[in-house]
């Protein structure tokens, strides 16, 4: 027979890992859960997990474009300097 957990028990469990810091596996301990309902319980608490998710994905991807960018930009640079470099000396 499985146990009936109030919202508010459930929101206080899920609390204590997320803004406490606690591990998943010592707040099933003490609370005497077990770690599935836990996960499952911070499951439900963030019904926004798949926007934040791709929040994220959308973040890295902008990353990757900028850092590609980045390195243009400093060849593009490297290059000027050697070409600057080049024709100070032949003007001489």
């Amino acid at each position: 027979m499985s146990k009936r957990y109030t919202e508010e028990f459930r929101r206080e469990a899920v609390r204590q890992i997320r803004e406490h810091g606690h591990p998943v596996a010592e707040v099933a301990e003490r609370l005497g859960v077990s770690t599935h309902s836990l996960y499952q319980w911070i499951k439900r608490c963030s019904p926004d997990a798949g926007g934040q998710a791709s929040h994220l994905a959308s973040k890295n991807q902008e990353i990757g474009k900028l850092k590609a960018e980045l390195r243009r930009v400093t060849e593009e640079r490297d290059i000027l300097k050697k070409a600057a470099a080049y024709f100070a000396r032949t003007s001489e």
